[in-house]
């Protein structure tokens, strides 16, 4: 280490030639007004968060707008308690400012109103991450940051131009930046704000209107894209933030969720929904793998959604026999068309639990015109009330359960053949199950599709107990009003003016009333990011579709990790399910894993499909790829051990395998979306035949930040 540690940096001997204070002391001084600022608004941040947190707020606007600025305040006093001074990420020098602007996780002024840091997603510092030598975007030079537990101990300066050359940087041929790639990883995504390149950067700030796909093979940034252009829309799309509903983010798997879940947070960002597909169906829970590899590919069909249609409308034939309503008035008549004119109010699209009110109005209304010197109100009240009238409802539209219609459609074959006239009569049998609520994975997106087309069983049992809970209400504060105004012997009489039924109504206290709400993650969402889409079926994608209506995605995947193939278009598989005009961005630089892995694992990849896109490496690890038989796995887990006091590991193809900590033991499809310093293979030949077994392979090969070793059976 350099002999003087000065206050913000601990630069290594190796690089003492960039502890000059001619390169460095701007930043000093820079990096201790950021401090200062941040212990300001730390305090600042704590106190008033006390203070709306003690405030009452009636229910309504003022409470949905308190809880809003505390989230707001929460979120900034997150990343301001989480870092220090490391939230400046680096600083760009333009030609026509001398000063430096410094880049930051988000906004920072001090006292004064002075500038201190610009927020990484506002336009001025785009130049930072999009500046190239052949589009220097009026930059002079570009400084990024490399810390650890607070200081800078690396930092790689970039010139633009002759005089930047020369004069104010510590030129290093990216030598912070190569490194950054090859240091050791933890249990969670390394944070890699500060080395976003042009490419990343470029889709991250791409326009959010449409659906864009973002493709790329192992190591090319595809989830820190993903990750970043998250944040970067809730930050700058007031359409996305204010009218829209916010981002959905969906990831293949938990094990994927645990790895980048320390991301957004640490970019300020916590307002994301980020899940797997299974999490949006509540079945997703206790759901198992689907074992049959044919039935699964029979539930992927959109024709199970057109099954579910007609499941649902099974339940929707109206009668055909006439009711007879026995009333204080006379007897009255439902006759079939009457049924049928009901039936027909129902317009398209509406869910059928929510439907019955809408049909059940009108069959009162049709009874109450048979009958003409009754006050109509009168023989309303009797007609919902009627027993022999609500039974007949009940039986003629029924509140279904979505699940239990999916769950009849396995387990009653004649149902399935009814809803589902093309299926083959094996298929129809391969179908069928005991237990038609053992769900497993395959089914999820056909609940799904069943839950929008049913709604909520008990959503009308909330809407009946809600409006005789405001009846009641209403009645309570009528009598406290005619009690108010009966009282005031005031000259002015004010209590008069609560007979006003806008008045009354506004004094009744609508939270104390039960509450029909929507789960948060059935939207609609004005933005889904999904990672690993190269896998998702066409019934998963319509679950994806109806929490979208705009179509508004950014779709991440590689289609040459496609296990179940992937021959078409990213176009054509778009538009077959429903998304028209999707643009499409690659990405072609492989940044995490070495040459030395790369070369054995394309050769993996093109024997089955030799269009893959597979990336460029831009470094060699130094360690080459090492084959040995599987006796050796304890030795060679063991000896990284010990010779690694940092760094992940992980067991592909060994479910048995017991790893100690920092190593997991996992399989090639869990892998996905993963990195390790060590990757080791078990008897990859058991990983299968085919494009699944080559892609199952190539994932696990690519999962390798520094070392990989293959071992099969001797």
């Amino acid at each position: 280490m350099t002999a003087q540690r000065s206050t913000a940096f601990d630069l290594p001997s190796t690089v003492s030639y960039k502890d000059d204070p001619a390169l460095i002391s701007r930043d000093e001084q820079q990096f201790a007004a950021i401090a200062e600022t941040i212990n300001t608004q730390r305090a600042e941040a704590q106190r008033r968060l006390i203070g709306l947190r003690l405030e009452t707020a009636d229910a309504g606007q003022v409470a949905v707008e308190r809880d809003q600025t505390i989230r707001q305040i929460a979120n900034q006093l997150h990343v301001l308690e989480r870092f220090g001074i490391d939230l400046c990420i680096g600083r760009i020098v333009r030609e026509d400012d001398s000063d430096p602007l410094y880049i930051g996780r988000l906004n920072l002024r001090d006292e004064d109103g002075r500038t201190l840091l610009i927020d990484w997603r506002a336009p001025a510092a785009a130049p930072f991450f999009s500046a190239t030598h052949a589009h220097p975007m009026g930059l002079v030079s570009r400084r990024r940051y490399r810390w650890a537990h607070g200081a800078v101990i690396d930092y790689w300066d970039e010139a633009f131009t002759v005089d930047a050359q020369e004069h104010g940087t510590a030129l290093d041929d990216q030598s912070s930046f190569i490194a950054s790639l090859g240091a050791a990883r933890t249990e969670q995504m390394r944070d890699v704000l500060s080395t976003i390149q042009s490419d990343q950067d470029a889709i991250i700030r791409a326009n959010p209107r449409k659906a864009l796909v973002v493709d790329g093979g192992p190591g090319t940034g595809k989830t820190v894209v993903a990750l970043h252009r998250a944040a970067y829309l809730m930050y700058t799309d007031t359409r996305i933030t204010r009218d829209g509903g916010g981002v959905l983010y969906i990831g293949p798997n938990e094990a994927y969720l645990k790895y980048v879940d320390d991301v957004l947070p640490s970019l300020g960002e916590d307002n994301v929904q980020i899940c797997t597909l299974a999490d949006l169906v509540p079945e997703g829970i206790a759901a198992d793998p689907e074992p049959d590899p044919q039935v699964a590919a029979l539930k992927a069909s959109l024709d199970l959604a057109r099954a579910i249609d007609a499941a649902v409308a099974f339940y929707e034939e109206p009668p055909t026999d006439d009711l007879d309503v026995e009333t204080p008035w006379g007897t009255l008549t439902i006759g079939a068309q009457d049924w049928a004119d009901a039936f027909d109010i129902v317009e398209q699209g509406t869910p059928h639990n929510e439907a019955r009110t809408h049909v059940w109005s009108v069959l009162v209304e049709i009874l109450s015109t048979q009958v003409g010197s009754t006050p109509p109100g009168e023989l309303r009240r009797f007609l919902r009330q009627s027993t022999g009238l609500i039974g007949a409802f009940n039986k003629a539209w029924r509140i279904l359960d979505p699940a239990q219609i999916v769950a009849d459609l396995w387990t009653v074959p004649a149902y399935l053949r009814h809803c589902a006239p093309s299926l083959a009569a094996a298929d129809i049998q391969r179908l069928q199950r005991p237990d038609g609520e053992a769900w497993t994975l395959s089914d999820l997106p056909i609940i799904d599709a069943a839950r929008a087309r049913v709604g909520d069983p008990n959503a009308e049992r909330l809407r009946r107990q809600r409006d005789a809970a405001l009846s009641e209400a209403r009645r309570q504060m009528e009598r406290v009003v005619d009690d108010l105004a009966a009282g005031d012997d005031s000259e002015l009489r004010l209590m008069t003016m609560l007979k006003s039924k806008d008045l009354r109504n506004s004094l009744i206290d609508d939270s104390a009333l039960p509450q029909i709400t929507t789960p948060p993650r059935d939207g609609p969402f004005a933005h889904v990011i999904v990672d690993e889409a190269q896998e998702l079926t066409d019934m998963e994608w319509l679950m994806l579709l109806r929490r979208c209506p705009s179509h508004s995605f950014t779709i991440v995947g590689d289609r040459a990790q496609a296990r179940r193939g992937f021959t078409e278009s990213w176009q054509s598989r778009l538009q077959r399910i429903g998304i028209s005009d999707a643009t499409v961005a690659s990405l072609s630089i492989n940044y995490r894993t070495p040459e030395e892995v790369m070369a054995e694992a394309e050769p993996v990849i093109r024997a089955a499909i030799p269009e893959a896109n597979v990336p460029t490496s831009i470094r060699r690890g130094g360690i080459p790829v090492l084959h040995d038989g599987t006796a050796k796995l304890d030795a060679i887990v063991d000896r990284w051990m010990r010779e690694n006091a940092e760094g992940t590991a992980c067991v592909i193809g060994a479910p048995d395998y017991a790893p100690p900590p920092r190593v997991q033991s996992i399989t090639p499809e869990q892998s996905k979306g993963l990195e390790f310093d060590l990757v080791v293979i078990v008897n990859p030949d058991r990983f299968g035949a085919g494009v699944m077994g080559a892609v199952d392979l190539y994932v696990a090969m690519t999962r390798a930040t520094r070392q990989l070793v293959v071992l099969e059976d001797a």
